[in-house]
Formats: structure tokens, C-alpha cells, sequence
């Protein structure tokens, strides 16, 4: 074997063994959310583009950061599964279709809506954090960004790719994405391009969490072992000089 095959089993073969044998045991009932998000995805575009249905979709899935709080916060779990009209709508049903669809095989399917819609919601909450900044802050927006109607699944697509990669220890995928992301952002400096990036530091805060939790208890349960052995009923405490 290569060293380049090697190096792709390392990276990819948990991963890949995981995803196959879902989808052999049980095919497409494997990822049934899934499915689920893409037929509403496909409803919400073509929803929205009837004159009859388009002020519907914007007030029931669209959010802007010049919103109150309240009202984007009630939209944001919608927002995820509104295409955005200026992109084609297959990119958007590819990307949920695979990304999603890995997603609930690899973390069940409540855990991928939870870290979909934090990733979502990390977003949605710096669009108006970089505005407050401004564009003088290397993180800021502009003023305008406020109307910039911000919906699709990009930003819970980011944010689960690095999730299941950091959890399958396919670090190299998880930092390219990463990278990729921060290259669009020079490359493109706008309100989506940053928010992925927002949404990938909330992702990595539930990556990091669950092993500093796991340290801190550690250390803490060694330290009761330890007080344990030396000082327990009936045994003296060594003499010390």
C-alpha cells in the first residue's frame, strides 16, 4: 500500500466504514432527517419563488441582523432550510444531502440538528456583533450587512463537516475546511464568508469541551483516590521531619 493510501485510510477509514455500513444495513432509511431536509429545502425554494409564497417564506425562515433579536431567533431554525435566492438551489440540496446525511449516520440525528443549529445560530448572533464593530474591526461588518437577508444550510454544513471530522480524528479534513473557509473570507470579505467562520469557532468550542470536561474530572477523581489511600479510617498520615 502507499504511502498516500495509508495516509487516506488513516484520515478517512473510520469514517468511510461507518457511513457504508449504515447505508448497507439499511439504505435510506439510514438517514430519514435527513431526507426530511432536503424535501423542505425543495418546498421552501420553490415556495418562494411564487409571487404568492415569497413574502411567506420571508416572514416565516429569513433573517436579518437588522431584525430585533426576538423575531431572528424565532426564525433562525426555518432560516436553515430557506435556500438563498442569489444561489442555485442544488448546491444547497447536495450539500445537505451528503453533509446532513453523513452527519445523522456518524452522530445520530438530533445531534446533528443540535450542532446544525448552533453552528446556524453562531452566525446569525455575529452578524450583529460584527456590525456593532464595524468595518474598521478586521472582524467587523458594515452598516449594510443589517439588510443582507441571511439564510441556507452553509453555515450547519460547515460546522457538522468539522464536527464529524474532529470526532473521527480526521484533523487534516477538519483543518482544510477550515483553511478553505478562511481563504473565502480574503478572497470574498462578506457577511457569509464570516459567519462560516463563526460558525466553525462555535464548533470547535463542543469539540474541545467534552475532553477538558473529561481532564478536569480526571485530575479531580485521582485527587480523592490519593486523599483516600493516605488519610482513610484508621490510617495515620505519614511523620514528616
Amino acid at each position: 500500500m502507499s504511502t498516500l493510501a495509508r495516509h487516506a485510510r488513516a484520515e478517512w477509514g473510520p469514517l468511510f466504514s461507518t457511513v457504508r455500513g449504515a447505508l448497507a444495513a439499511r439504505r435510506w432509511r439510514a438517514v430519514p432527517m435527513t431526507l426530511a431536509a432536503v424535501c423542505l429545502t425543495a418546498l421552501f425554494q420553490y415556495v418562494q419563488n411564487q409571487s404568492w409564497g415569497y413574502q411567506f417564506v420571508q416572514n416565516i425562515g429569513c433573517v436579518r441582523a437588522e431584525d430585533p433579536l426576538w423575531l431572528a431567533l424565532l426564525r433562525t431554525p426555518l432560516s436553515l432550510f430557506v435556500p438563498a435566492l442569489d444561489l442555485p438551489v442544488w448546491g444547497a440540496l447536495v450539500q445537505i444531502l451528503l453533509v446532513f446525511g453523513i452527519a445523522e449516520i456518524c452522530l445520530g440525528r438530533w445531534h446533528t440538528l443540535l450542532i446544525g443549529y448552533v453552528a446556524t445560530l453562531a452566525g446569525t448572533l455575529y452578524a450583529r456583533v460584527g456590525i456593532a464593530w464595524g468595518p474598521g474591526n478586521p472582524l467587523g461588518l458594515p452598516a449594510s450587512d443589517a439588510q443582507v437577508v441571511d439564510t441556507g444550510p452553509s453555515a450547519a454544513v460547515v460546522g457538522l463537516a468539522v464536527f464529524v471530522c474532529w470526532r473521527y480524528r480526521a484533523y487534516f479534513t477538519a483543518a482544510l475546511v477550515t483553511a478553505l473557509m478562511v481563504v473565502e473570507v480574503l478572497v470574498k470579505n462578506n457577511l457569509a464568508g464570516k459567519e462560516h467562520l463563526a460558525a466553525i469557532a462555535a464548533v470547535l468550542v463542543l469539540c474541545v469541551l467534552p475532553a477538558a470536561r473529561h481532564r478536569d474530572g480526571g485530575t479531580r477523581s485521582d485527587g480523592r483516590g490519593s486523599e483516600g489511600e493516605g488519610e482513610g479510617p484508621g490510617v495515620k498520615p505519614p511523620i514528616q521531619s
